[in-house]
Formats: C-alpha cells, structure tokens, sequence
C-alpha cells in the first residue's frame, strides 16, 4: 500500500514540474513573439492613437471651416447674381 502511494506522490510531483516547465516555456515565448512583434512594427511608419487622434480632430476642424466657406461664398454669390452684377470673376493677366 506503502508503495502505491509514494508512486502516485512521485507521479504527481512529476506532473506538477512538467506544468510548471510548459507554463514558464509558454511565457517565455509568450514574451519572446512579443519583442519579436515590437521589432518588426517598430520599424515600420505607424503612428500612435494620440497622433491619429490629432490629425483626425484637425481635419474635422478644416471640413467645418471648409463648409462654413463654401456657405458664405453661395450667399455673397447669391446677393451679386440679385443685384445683377456677373458672377464670374476672371482674374487679370500677369505681366
């Protein structure tokens, strides 16, 4: 009886060793594929959520400015054509 029981404590000493090894092999190569991943993206020209952020926050700026533009040029065209005047506009030659 003696003899089953240290031969089970044995195997499950055994066991608990291989799953501590494979968990620390899949950390490491957990973190190996990671600096792997880092080398390769880094040196690539990607830019950062803050960067992507600004630039998207300065072309949604431009787009209203851009709009609010074109509506101020359609009502000053719209008050010439109701005075009579020509709305096209020819810019003079340069000498």
């Amino acid at each position: 009886m003696q003899s089953e029981n240290r031969f089970f404590d044995d195997l499950v000493k055994l066991m608990n060793g291989v799953a501590g090894t494979v968990a620390g092999a899949g950390r490491e190569a957990e973190s190996q594929m990671r600096e792997k991943m880092k080398g390769v993206f880094g040196g690539m020209d990607f830019v950062s959520r803050e960067e992507f952020d600004a630039v998207k926050a300065m072309a949604a700026a431009a787009r209203d400015e851009a709009d609010a533009l074109k509506a101020r040029l359609d009502a000053l065209e719209g008050r010439l054509h109701e005075t009579g005047a020509p709305t096209s506009y020819t810019p003079p030659s340069e000498a």
